[in-house]
C-alpha cells in the first residue's frame, strides 16, 4: 500500500477506471455477440442490431477501450458477415 497521498489517490482512481473499462468492454462484447447471433439466425432486425454493435465498437475505440485498428477490423468482419448473409 502506498504511503504518499497522491499515490493513494492514484490507486483509487485506477480502481474506478478499471471497473469502468471492464463494464464498457463487457457491454461491447455483448453487443458483438448479439449482432453475430442475429446474423446467424437471420433475424428480421439484424441490420439494426449490427448498427448498434458498430456504434458500440466506435464508442469503445473513442474511449480507448480498444485500438482504432482493432475497431476497424471488428466492424469490417461484421459487415462482411452481414453482407454474406443477405
Amino acid at each position: 500500500m502506498p504511503n504518499i497521498k497522491s499515490a493513494k489517490k492514484r490507486v483509487l482512481v485506477a480502481e474506478v477506471r478499471t471497473a469502468r473499462n471492464k463494464a464498457r468492454n463487457s457491454a461491447l462484447k455483448t453487443s458483438i455477440k448479439k449482432a453475430n447471433a442475429a446474423i446467424e439466425t437471420n433475424a428480421a432486425d439484424k441490420v439494426e442490431v449490427v448498427k448498434a454493435a458498430v456504434k458500440s465498437i466506435d464508442q469503445a475505440a473513442a474511449k480507448g477501450i480498444i485500438h482504432k485498428n482493432c475497431a476497424a477490423h471488428k466492424k469490417s468482419a461484421m459487415i462482411k458477415k452481414l453482407n454474406a448473409a443477405e
